[in-house]
């Protein structure tokens, strides 16, 4: 009895990979459009959020530990999984992982800023794993390259679902995904060096501190995943009762700034359960003038509306501002601009 399911499964997964084998763009096309829709279901929906999430996790847990379940597999119940079939496997995670976190990026990318480096090369990651003549004869041929190309989809998927399921701020996830990918990739590094070096583990524990002091370097080259700008306004007028902006202004005259001061107003998408400290940073023709502390809380649908006063001005004040609207690391979530003439 247990013989014949075993071979029925067996059989099963071998009609399975017969199948993939055959239409290989109907993976893609499922990759690309699960994705894509758990996006979508986390934007409206945050207990679903969580749910998508924790799958994420878990199956980026078989990626880590694949060759060692596979052989448990193998040994407790005598099936085998052809390598073929876990190839396609850890391509469809892939594609899961990249386009699920993709829009994310896409929103809270600062596009004048480095953080279009790091969410383009998230966007060609994502092309590659639905190509797959790039994916299996360029990349997958190349060790080094696909462990990058690993550990980047790893550190998306951690970036986004960490304050989703542990509604930790972004500073906290960001350490967090760090760590996590650092320790996970440390493996595979020592695999790639040749066996018969004998500081081979040196070499390794070097080569992840690098990557990791790299990483921490190039926090701000990053977007906050989870947090995004959903409404923002330059105003001379507010209305503290109802915490609505008046009209925004990208001009206004020097007397208008000296008379009246001025609002910098945010309302900003964040996780339910999150709190974070985010920093209202007023610029001037490049140089900073102010950073205010402003304490948000995740799970409003119009976003956490938050607002800054400035009063108080410099001798000159015609020309180019900003306000940046930062995290605790420096990652920016959004730009106000407005020039005084």
């Amino acid at each position: 009895m247990l013989a014949t399911s075993k071979h029925h499964l067996q059989s099963l997964l071998t009609r399975v990979l017969g199948l993939i084998q055959r239409y290989p763009r109907v993976l893609a096309l499922f990759g690309f459009c699960s994705g894509l829709a758990s996006f979508f279901l986390v934007d409206r929906q945050h207990r679903a959020g969580q749910v998508i999430a924790i799958i994420m996790l878990v199956s980026w847990l078989w990626l880590v530990l694949e060759n060692l379940l596979t052989d448990k597999i193998a040994r407790r119940f005598g099936l085998y999984l052809p390598p073929a079939l876990l190839r396609y496997v850890t391509q469809l995670i892939h594609q899961e992982s990249l386009f699920f976190t993709l829009p994310f990026f896409a929103v809270t990318t600062a596009w004048s800023s480095g953080q279009a480096v790091f969410t383009g090369l998230l966007g060609v990651a994502a092309l590659i794993s639905i190509t797959d003549p790039l994916y299996y004869k360029w990349l997958s041929n190349r060790r080094w390259l696909f462990l990058a190309y690993h550990n980047l989809s790893l550190f998306a998927v951690l970036l986004t679902v960490l304050p989703l399921i542990l509604h930790l701020s972004t500073t906290q996830s960001y350490q967090l995904a760090l760590a996590t990918t650092v320790v996970l990739s440390l493996p595979s590094r020592l695999v790639s060096l040749s066996q018969q070096t004998p500081w081979r583990w040196v070499v390794a524990v070097v080569l992840t501190g690098a990557i990791a002091f790299a990483g921490w370097l190039g926090r701000a080259w990053v977007p906050p995943a989870t947090l995004w700008l959903q409404e923002m306004a330059i105003t001379s007028q507010f209305d503290s009762r109802s915490r609505a902006p008046g009209d925004s202004l990208s001009s206004l005259t020097e007397q208008q700034l000296r008379d009246q001061g001025l609002y910098a107003y945010t309302a900003i998408n964040a996780p339910r359960g999150l709190d974070e400290r985010i920093y209202h940073q007023w610029i001037y023709n490049g140089k900073e003038l102010d950073r205010i502390p402003l304490d948000i809380h995740g799970g409003r649908e119009q976003g956490y509306r938050a607002w800054s006063r400035k009063q108080n001005f410099p001798r000159e004040v015609v020309g180019e501002w900003q306000v940046k609207v930062l995290t605790e690391d420096g990652q920016v979530i959004g730009t106000l601009r407005f020039e005084v003439q």
